[in-house]
């Protein structure tokens, strides 16, 4: 598992774009994670599904509701990472609101929770591999702070927690 202290692994994510501006397309566009986080504040944080009950009625919308004091603090980016696909994570992020405030990450066939060692798995409950409940602060590539939830718990990677490792 990705410590503090440690580089975030190489790995692609993907973003449904729905508007064309420069260098991405309509659809879904893969970003390299060591260069989107490359000068960078950003936090990171992973759940285990899109539209699940935690995560839409708390996981999410605490960090939309938060994104201007996380700016405020230093954050330069909010990414939420789910291992669904780019379309699905899409349309999630129209449902929650997401706009300007995180951005929607698609690990579809989850190689960035896996190479983080943050994968769990979920395949009795009809979910397959999927990420833990986790969020983390990172600088310039470089994970500063990893909040990590027990199973079944949403406890520290809420979006009030990571504000107050900020401050």
């Amino acid at each position: 598992m990705i410590k503090v202290g440690e580089k975030l692994p190489g790995a692609t994510v993907f973003e449904l774009i729905e508007e064309e501006r420069a260098g991405c397309t309509i659809g879904p566009n893969s970003f390299d994670v060591r260069e989107q986080t490359a000068g960078k504040r950003v936090v990171i944080f992973g759940l285990p599904g899109a539209f699940t009950p935690t995560c839409s009625a708390k996981h999410v919308p605490g960090y939309v509701e938060h994104a201007e004091q996380l700016r405020a603090a230093g954050i330069d980016e909010i990414w939420c990472v789910s291992v669904n696909d780019a379309f699905v994570m899409g349309a999630w992020g129209r449902d929650q609101h997401t706009s300007g405030k995180v951005r929607m990450m698609a690990d579809g066939s989850a190689a960035f929770t896996r190479a983080l060692g943050l994968e769990q798995d979920l395949s009795a409950r009809g979910m397959g591999i999927r990420s833990q409940r986790y969020a983390m602060v990172v600088d310039d590539g470089v994970v500063k702070t990893l909040n990590l939830d027990a199973p079944g718990k949403f406890e520290v990677s809420d979006a009030g927690s990571i504000l107050a490792t900020l401050s």
